[in-house]
């Protein structure tokens, strides 16, 4: 029996709200995609991203921090 799968590639995998992390083989962080909504302009991340970022790969991003 088949199961039925589909290969999908990543960017057509997110939506137009989605974060998106690409990490390598070692778990080191190789990507990070930010949606180009209002909310991302006006600055917002949610916070289990920067928690992530932060308390998985060490990043010091403090009140001030602006993601490209």
């Amino acid at each position: 029996m088949t199961t039925g799968k589909k290969k999908i590639d990543f960017e057509s995998a997110m939506g137009e709200e989605d974060f998106g992390l690409i990490i390598g083989p070692n778990g080191e962080l190789k990507g990070l995609f930010v949606p180009e909504n209002d909310q991302v302009q006006q600055g917002f991340v949610p916070e289990t991203i920067l928690t992530i970022l932060e308390d998985v790969y060490g990043m010091d991003l403090g009140d001030e921090a602006t993601i490209h």
